[in-house]
Formats: structure tokens, C-alpha cells, sequence
């Protein structure tokens, strides 16, 4: 039997992270997949990876230059709130320099560069953000998101960008466990958990992310920022509710609470105690790629099957753009 013909080559930035992990998994058994890690060396079957410094610029330079990648996503940043607010020096090298080395980089050896942003470079009002919309950042994560997102798009001659809701599921480094594994956790061993009722956030299931990076590379999607969300949004509360709900799990464990999102100290909501959302509106990437975003609900459900072993259905969709994919 020969070998299976490989379609590319990707190289994922921060192949230890949550995010970064679960793409390594998902593009390796179709493309020749490298990774890079810096202080948490990991294996990944079917993956290479090496050791890199996303703020040393030789270090970034003899990975692109060495493997030539087709696509790099990076993944290295500080993706945590809370951290960035009390990292702010470190938050800005990760999320802002090393982008900038390995998006100098990417555009020398053409590969493409693809970035995944958050809905916080917005404000938190009770709207839709659209992708026109100008970010107006109120957390320190969320400014150096929207930094990169500039940066990007003013420097790179071929990108994408996808700007996300709250993306859960389960990571690959036992010492840090998600924030989803922490919830499972409790709530099957019977605990109680506390969560906050005052965020409102969209929550997509990790593999509907690397699905649609997926789908971007193979249509050759090139320049674009695209916002990656669910239909609904709801504060993390009501997502653990919902959770146990399609889980089975006890919902009288889940109690609401109020958790300190640590605002930046110039923004004109910081200690004002307004409830807040980080809504993305959609409409764009389910018209550009031709598919239908699931609700939360039809995420967890999708998660469910897919953490169980179950097969996951997804139905054809056909129409004059030509073809879809329906999330279910």
C-alpha cells in the first residue's frame, strides 16, 4: 500500500498550547505538520516537534527557513484574561513581538501567516460586533489582540485572521487543564463550581475551529479576517447549565458568581460593574464559506459525540456558491 500523498505542509507556533494541540491532531493525518514549543516540550504522534523562541528572531527564521511551511498558525500568545493583566510586559512580547517576528518571517519564505484573535478587542456592549467595526479594546488581552490584527493586515501580503468567541474543550498537557476540563471535572466528581454570570461570550467547540482553518486552506482563502462564533452568546453560567443539561451532569452544583475580568485602567468602563458581551455577528463567514454556525447547544451536543467516540454527522448542503458544510 503506498503512503498516503501529504496536500501540505503546516507549521503550527505553540504546538503545547490548548489550541495549538488540538489543530496539531486535526491537520496531521492529511498534512505534514510541524511544531513549535518553548518551555513545555510535548510529542504528538504524527507531529514533529521542535524547540523554539518565538522572541528570538534567528530561532524563528531557521524554522520557517528549514521546513518552508505552506500555512503557519500561530499559536504562542497568552490567551488568559487574567494573566496578560498581571503579565502585561510579558503579554505584549508574546502576543504582539513574537507575532510580529514570525509574521516577518512567514512573509520572506511565503507561507501563510493565520492568526486566531478573540472577540475581546471589543468594548463589551450588548451588541454584534461586526468585523468593520473599529476594536476598542478594555483588557490589556484584548489590546494586544487588536495590535497583532492591525499589524497583520498592514504588513502581510497573505493572511487570515480569525477573530473567535470563547473556544472550549480539552487540551493535551495534563499540567494545564482547560478551563472546560476544570468544569468537567468537578461536576463529575459531584463538586460544586462557580461560575460568572456576567460575561457573555459565544462558546465553540475547539474541532469547529480547526475545521474552519481547514476549509479557509483548502479554498485557498487568503486576506481575510473572518469571526468564528456561535449563533447565541450567553455569560459562563449558563453554559455550564446547558452543559449539564446535554451531559447529564447535576445542575444544582453550578451556582453564579461574578468573576473579576480585570479592565484596563484608562478605558471608560473600568470599575463600573456594567455586565458586558462580546457578541461577533457571523453573517460574513457563513455567507463567504457557505455554512451554517451551530448554537451552543448543538456545540455541546457535537461535543459530546465527539468526546464519546461517536461519529458526527454533517449533512451536504448545495446551492449555487457552490458547496457547504452544515455544522450540527
Amino acid at each position: 500500500m503506498k503512503p498516503k500523498v501529504k496536500k501540505g505542509t503546516v507549521l503550527i507556533m505553540g504546538v503545547s498550547s490548548f489550541i495549538g494541540s488540538n489543530l496539531a491532531e486535526h491537520f496531521k493525518d492529511d498534512y505534514k505538520v510541524i511544531g513549535t514549543y518553548h518551555n513545555t516540550p510535548i510529542e504528538i504522534d504524527g507531529v514533529l516537534c521542535v524547540p523554539c523562541d518565538v522572541l528570538v528572531k534567528a530561532e524563528v527564521q531557521s524554522v520557517l527557513y528549514a521546513f518552508r511551511p505552506d500555512v503557519t498558525i500561530y499559536c504562542a500568545g497568552i490567551s488568559s484574561v487574567i494573566e496578560c493583566a498581571r503579565r502585561e510586559e510579558f503579554a505584549d512580547a508574546l502576543n504582539t513581538s513574537g507575532l510580529f517576528n514570525v509574521a516577518e518571517y512567514c512573509q520572506r519564505y511565503k507561507s501563510q501567516i493565520c492568526y486566531i484573535s478573540s472577540g475581546y478587542v471589543f468594548g463589551g456592549e450588548d451588541k454584534s460586533y461586526l468585523e468593520m467595526d473599529i476594536p476598542d479594546a478594555i483588557t490589556t488581552y484584548g489590546r494586544t489582540q487588536a495590535a497583532a490584527e492591525f499589524y497583520i493586515q498592514k504588513t502581510s501580503h497573505n493572511y487570515l485572521i480569525f477573530r473567535c468567541s470563547r473556544i472550549y474543550g480539552r487540551g493535551i498537557n495534563p499540567s494545564q487543564a482547560t478551563w472546560f476540563e476544570l468544569m468537567q471535572k468537578k461536576l463529575t466528581d459531584g463538586q460544586s463550581t462557580t461560575m460568572d454570570d456576567n460575561v457573555q461570550v459565544g462558546f465553540l467547540d475547539v474541532a469547529y475551529l480547526s475545521m474552519i482553518i481547514r476549509i479557509c486552506i483548502e479554498k485557498n482563502v487568503s486576506n481575510r479576517l473572518l469571526q468564528v462564533s456561535t449563533k447565541d452568546a450567553m455569560t459562563h453560567y449558563h453554559f455550564a447549565k446547558k452543559y449539564a443539561e446535554v451531559f447529564g451532569a447535576q445542575e444544582d452544583l453550578i451556582t453564579r458568581s461574578k468573576w473579576a475580568l480585570p479592565l484596563s485602567k484608562n478605558n471608560m468602563r473600568a470599575g463600573s460593574g456594567d455586565k458586558l458581551a462580546f457578541k461577533l455577528d457571523i453573517s460574513n463567514i457563513e455567507g463567504y464559506l457557505n455554512i451554517d454556525m451551530p448554537s451552543i447547544e448543538e456545540s455541546l451536543k457535537f461535543t459530546l459525540k465527539r468526546l464519546q467516540g461517536s461519529s458526527v454527522d454533517t449533512t451536504a448542503k448545495k446551492s449555487s456558491r457552490g458547496e457547504g458544510i452544515k455544522f450540527i
